[in-house]
């Protein structure tokens, strides 16, 4: 197998957001060897300008800029958070629910920076800036984790344990007092924007409503837009084939038996909230966490 297939391979077997960080790498390293070679920039139909005027004639930028990174620590920083984060939601909820979330967040992060640099005075953040990065979509992710579940833990540096809402509250304080000292004021409006639609996200779902599922089906509708039509017929025809059970191993039978579990936790904690869950619960959701 030679080296691009074997990539192929490798690329096929990622979930989702291993797909998204890929992607998001691939992207980085194309655009480093153009600039590096022949001093061009293929992407920058692709950014977020700060114009409204400019952003009429590049509306899809909205969503693009968020796979651009403007360095080797911004790409890797927004990365490994991005994998830490898809890893804990993704045990607890649907996918598609959490690329609602990173993809909002992401939208919403831009729609601040556009209305912050179209409305505050131009030396906040600059008429002819660029807004590029993932942060905002990760952002949208962290204040969900913290706000849903906010004493689930995350092992760091393999030493300890800490809290995703203690996480939360160092790095919204940091950005906040990045934003109000004046450095890159652009890309920590558009983190606040992420906030604030993982902060409504994840309350709104304690309740019991899941805002996204009309971007989810919006994005479903566009999708199947790209996806080939089958020409073929399906016949069905009546077996007397018994239903087979949910697992065909006894691995398989109890990653059922917990998925069940998380879901009747996660509906527990929708209609009550965090605290009405029991020590057994607690620890298991923890455990499913990790």
């Amino acid at each position: 197998m030679s080296t691009i297939d074997n990539l192929k391979f490798k690329y096929k077997n990622l979930d989702v957001f291993g797909k998204i960080i890929a992607i998001n790498i691939l992207v980085f390293l194309v655009g480093l060897v153009l600039k590096s070679l022949l001093r061009l920039n293929l992407f920058t139909f692709f950014e977020l300008p700060a114009g409204i005027m400019n952003y009429l004639f590049q509306p899809w930028s909205l969503i693009t800029y968020g796979f651009l990174h403007s360095g080797i620590f911004h790409l890797v920083f927004n990365m490994l958070f991005l994998y830490y984060l898809s890893r804990v939601t993704m045990n607890l909820f649907r996918t598609k629910m959490i690329l609602n979330i990173y993809f909002l967040g992401i939208i919403c992060g831009g729609l601040a920076y556009l209305a912050t640099a179209n409305l505050l005075p131009i030396k906040f953040i600059g008429q002819n800036d660029v807004l590029v990065g993932a942060s905002a979509g990760v952002s949208a992710l962290l204040l969900f984790v913290a706000v849903y579940i906010p004493n689930t833990e995350i092992r760091l540096f393999n030493a300890f344990n800490v809290k995703w809402k203690h996480i939360a509250l160092v790095i919204v304080g940091i950005d906040l007092f990045r934003l109000l000292t004046g450095v890159n004021q652009g890309g920590y409006v558009a983190h606040f924007g992420g906030y604030l639609l993982g902060y409504i996200y994840a309350t709104k779902l304690l309740k019991g409503t899941d805002i996204g599922i009309g971007f989810e089906r919006t994005m479903d509708s566009f999708m199947s837009i790209f996806k080939s039509k089958s020409q073929l017929k399906t016949v069905h025809r009546k077996t007397n084939k018994k239903k087979e059970y949910v697992g065909k191993t006894k691995d398989e039978f109890n990653q059922y038996n917990n998925q069940k579990k998380i879901d009747l936790i996660l509906d527990k904690i929708s209609k009550s909230g965090y605290e009405s869950l029991t020590a057994e619960e607690k620890e298991f959701l923890f455990k499913a966490g990790k």
